[in-house]
């Protein structure tokens, strides 16, 4: 009887896929990988279950089936497709699932992936902030482990004793500060999405570094920490480490503070996850003390950026306004990506929409994607507002 994992990844082709992949290629006696999902990069996705010697494949994008057919043809490897196949992508009796699809669509599939799993380790965090109470309720129901990546996450999962829960003060997450951490508000104000993209420690995709730009990253963090472990939002701080080498603390009422520190590589965390209750070897990067000079923590500027105070506003009013902060985020950071937007807009659109939260109780994954969209429709029609107006100025000037 093979002593191996079974591990499935959904969303494979973006960063955190990949550095899972690396990982599975370092150890390949310790893995046999079951299914691998991408939306529609098919070419990268047919490759890597090549690499892997998977034995399913979902494309979320039914119009790539053919082309993904055609690129694993004689792999033996099955391929399946559309939003049912990626909702029941993973099976029965799977060890692991690293649950990467990026956004609220990851949603389902997660879910899916609950049942089936003996622990699932999540690294979008949308879904928790957007529905936390209904993943957790459904991992509780199915005695399926959760395991943070993100790497704040992460570090206080190592180093959060759950059985003196009673003697914990207080989280303390880190944050980089961004590429703007240093910049004036004028300066911020006139950001372009190259600008904002360019993080100073982490190679990440363009979504989540325009979050670290305007610091909804971390808001969104203190959210998800809150649904982690169970902490009320006064006892969930966030300091601003830019050498990114602390990656989180928690703090005791004896006054100890325990701190995860590594290198500022997302296969860390991973190999955390993949190897838990025990510990791998990582292919990533080591933490080098002797080139670590310093180590500097500040209080966020919450006047730069204001995403952090919508956060705990939000704790406050309740999960629909969770919900409403993370669906306005995606569509605005997508507009500014797009140019359609400036810097600014971003954060204005988020507050907008949390001025018109919709009147929908968030008691199943129906009722969360119906407000999910709502959110979306009230965000764009203001930056479409927006736009016109602005236009209307230019002509008038």
């Amino acid at each position: 009887m093979s002593s191996r994992k079974k591990i499935s990844i959904l969303g494979v082709t973006g960063s955190v896929g990949q550095s899972t992949v690396d990982i599975i290629l370092s150890k390949p006696e310790m893995f046999e990988v079951c299914t691998l999902t991408a939306y529609e990069n098919f070419e990268k996705l047919a490759g890597i279950a090549k690499n892997l010697n998977a034995k399913t494949v979902v494309i979320g994008n039914e119009e790539y089936e053919d082309s993904l057919r055609l690129a694993l043809k004689e792999s033996g490897i099955a391929v399946l497709s559309g939003k049912a196949a990626l909702e029941k992508a993973v099976g029965p009796g799977t060890d692991i699932t690293v649950a990467a699809i990026t956004g609220i669509a990851g949603l389902r599939p997660l879910m899916g992936a609950i049942k089936n799993s003996r622990s699932v380790a999540i690294a979008n965090k949308e879904p928790l902030v957007a529905a936390g109470h209904l993943v957790l309720a459904e991992a509780k129901k199915y005695n399926t482990q959760i395991l943070p990546i993100d790497s704040e996450h992460n570090a206080i999962f190592q180093v959060f004793n759950f059985e003196q829960r009673a003697g914990i003060e207080r989280i303390i997450l880190t944050a980089s500060g961004g590429p703007f951490r240093t910049w004036s508000a004028d300066e911020i104000a006139h950001a372009t999405p190259e600008q904002a993209v360019a993080h100073p420690n982490w190679d990440m995709g363009a979504k989540i570094s325009v979050d670290s730009a305007t610091l909804m990253n971390k808001a969104l963090e203190v959210i998800e920490a809150h649904v982690l472990f169970a902490m009320p939002a006064d006892r969930i701080d966030v300091l601003v480490h830019p050498e990114s080498v602390v990656h989180s603390m928690v703090e005791y009422n004896d006054g100890s503070v325990l701190a995860q520190m590594g290198a500022s590589d997302m296969k860390t965390p991973i190999a955390y996850a993949l190897g838990w209750p025990d510990r791998i070897k990582t292919p990533g990067e080591r933490l080098d003390f002797s080139s670590v000079l310093q180590l500097n923590f500040e209080q966020p500027n919450v006047e730069k950026f204001p995403a952090l105070t919508l956060a705990y506003k939000c704790l406050e009013l309740g999960p629909e306004a969770c919900l409403t902060l993370n669906a306005a985020n995606e569509v605005a950071v997508n507009a500014f990506l797009n140019k359609e937007i400036d810097f600014p807009a971003i954060l204005e659109a988020i507050s907008f929409a949390l001025g018109h939260v919709p009147d929908i109780s968030l008691q199943d994954i129906d009722s969360v994607e119906e407000s999910d969209e709502a959110v979306r429709q009230i965000t764009k029609s203001y930056l479409n507002q927006r736009q016109l107006h602005s236009k209307s100025d230019r002509k008038a000037v």
